[in-house]
């Protein structure tokens, strides 16, 4: 009788776990995750944005990160030019490729100065690649830069931030220029980017429009 109700007792537990297996078929929230497919999925919805951010940044011809858009403000001492070329308000075509998507593009003059502009070389603060022959900074971008214009071979400090890494390093003239100099708006024929407050482009940089 013993041996029957254990027998009995095997065959239930048998029968409860088959039951179990039957009904334990993975739904799509229990199916084993596939970590890899995961992250390729992840990285595929993020590379387009870090493509974009690179793109944004990295654009001087040289792939050294630079700034588009500019705040606008202008050193006090920067005289502005009493007969430019190009007066506030009127269009221009860029001439120059500091950056990709500058040249060809339509530019609304911002501001017009007469000064000093510099072509330097620097190694950017932190480290990186050194920046060779960078255009434009201005004599009032340059700190204790006096009344008298600096010369091929001096070494300057930088107080402007065209480009990450700029700011107070000290740099070495490449070539010094008396001219205008334009602050532009345009739009970026590459990508369509609306640059604003743009530092520097010089009058031998821009054409008339046609």
């Amino acid at each position: 009788m013993v041996k029957e109700k254990m027998m009995m007792g095997a065959l239930s537990i048998v029968a409860a776990l088959a039951l179990t297996a039957c009904n334990a078929d993975p739904s799509p929230a229990d199916a084993p995750v596939d970590m890899d497919e995961q992250m390729d999925d992840h990285m595929g919805e993020n590379s387009g944005d870090m493509n974009d951010q690179m793109d944004e940044n990295m654009d001087d011809e040289d792939g050294h990160m630079m700034d588009h858009s500019g705040s606008g403000e202008v050193p006090d001492d920067l005289q502005e030019a009493q007969d430019p070329e190009y007066a506030v308000g009127t269009q221009a075509i860029i001439t120059t490729d500091h950056m990709n998507g500058m040249k060809d593009a339509e530019a609304t003059i911002v501001g017009a100065y007469d000064t000093t502009v510099y072509a330097v070389s620097y190694t950017p603060a932190g480290g990186g690649e050194p920046v060779e022959n960078h255009k434009w900074v201005i004599h009032e971008e340059l700190e204790n830069a006096g009344d008298a214009p600096f010369e091929e071979g001096d070494e300057v400090v930088l107080n402007a931030d065209h480009m990450q890494g700029m700011d107070g390093v000290t740099a070495t003239v490449d070539s010094a220029e008396q001219t205008t100099v334009y602050m532009i708006d345009f739009n970026a024929t590459d990508s369509g980017e609306k640059v604003t407050n743009h530092k520097w482009v010089t009058e031998d940089e821009l054409a008339p429009v046609e």
